[in-house]
């Protein structure tokens, strides 16, 4: 089975909210939340391929000291393997404004159980909680 490789970020504000974002409708498993992030490209180490991925996404910038490791998945779908290294990051520039027209929510770790999230991140709700 083919292992990819994404990063993802969780993103908290000063309220303690994680923001979680909306795959658009005709990427697979449209619909469902996630949390920001992307493909690891081959000239790329996690933390720049998050770095340019939460820029195009989301419009922020942010720096690679201000990405801290929080858990990693690791989660089989029906068509490949997911390995997905998690950064929390409460640190950033700019104003977070959804650029691939998805929708966004800053959310508790409590309300985001009440959406349809993303299996492989299902895991990183329960970490967040005991962390915030």
């Amino acid at each position: 089975m083919k292992i990819t490789l994404v990063v993802a970020a969780a993103l908290v504000d000063t309220d303690g909210k994680v923001l979680l974002a909306q795959r658009p409708a005709h990427k697979p498993m449209g619909h469902m939340w996630e949390f920001p992030g992307g493909k690891v490209e081959k000239s790329e180490t996690p933390e720049k391929a998050l770095i340019r991925e939460l820029n195009e996404e989301l419009g922020i910038n942010t720096w690679g000291s201000c990405l801290s490791p929080l858990t990693f998945v690791s989660h089989a779908y029906s068509d490949f393997h997911l390995l997905m290294p998690l950064y929390i990051c409460r640190k950033w520039e700019g104003i977070v404004e959804p650029r691939e027209n998805q929708l966004i929510k800053w959310l508790t770790p409590k309300q985001m159980l009440e959406l349809p999230i993303l299996p492989a991140d299902i895991p990183v709700i329960a970490v967040l909680r005991d962390l915030l």
